[in-house]
């Protein structure tokens, strides 16, 4: 597909309803962890629904599903989103969990600790050598968790040469450390590289912050919701 197209053009293509004088359909997904597993539902209702979007953008665990979808085509992107959510969910704490509120305390509370002690697989690992160990000012002593398995999971799940060829606009939203200002990594604008998904991912001191020009640090420090007029987004359902 041409790169070059316009979203009106794309969107006449796949013939999406959409209400009168709406010039493109964006998709905006906040950060919030296990928010994300639900984003992926309202995506697969929309794909359901025989509508695409134009426009992804997210911050934190919404840049990753941003990432996903943008980085896919249509006929994959719902196989993609549950191969990550089930990779990083997958570990089994109790074989067996008998019924009852006191039990599924206890097993949610091992859950937790089981993922402070091991990570999430395809997502983060405890940081090796520890950063109780390591010298000031190292960048084994700057976050408690790596995010190299994330990086792998994106290389696999997502075509970044599919998101830098536009067919859909895509951004996401990470902070920079130096001032504390919001800025967005947009494919309008620039090359969008994993480290882009990672930096908003990223949440310092559990991972650490994802060095750029200049240094940046992903957290969801605003909604996205209520900056997407940094992407000049107008005229969007």
């Amino acid at each position: 597909m041409d790169a070059s197209v316009e979203p009106t053009q794309l969107s006449r293509a796949r013939r999406i309803p959409r209400p009168e004088g709406c010039d493109r359909i964006a998709l905006i997904l906040q950060g919030g962890g296990a928010l994300g597993a639900y984003q992926a539902g309202v995506y697969q209702a929309l794909h359901e629904a025989g509508v695409e979007p134009d426009w992804v953008t997210g911050v934190s665990i919404g840049a990753i599903n941003s990432a996903i979808i943008a980085g896919n085509r249509p006929d994959r992107r719902l196989e993609r989103l549950r191969t990550f959510w089930e990779l990083i969910t997958d570990r089994k704490i109790w074989s067996y969990t008998p019924d009852g509120d006191a039990f599924r305390k206890i097993r949610n509370a091992t859950s937790s600790w089981v993922t402070i002690m091991q990570g999430q697989p395809g997502f983060f690992a405890p940081r090796q050598p520890s950063p109780w160990l390591s010298l000031a000012g190292a960048q084994s002593a700057t976050s408690y968790y790596d995010n190299a398995p994330l990086r792998e999971t994106l290389e696999e799940l997502v075509d970044f040469s599919m998101i830098n060829d536009k067919v859909v606009r895509f951004a996401v939203g990470a902070v920079n450390v130096l001032n504390g200002n919001f800025i967005y990594f947009d494919n309008a604008h620039e090359e969008i590289a994993p480290e882009h998904v990672m930096a908003s991912g990223a949440l310092p001191p559990a991972l650490p912050m994802v060095r750029s020009a200049p240094i940046i640090s992903g957290t969801a420090a605003s909604s996205p919701t209520r900056r997407c007029s940094t992407c000049s987004i107008r005229r969007t359902i």
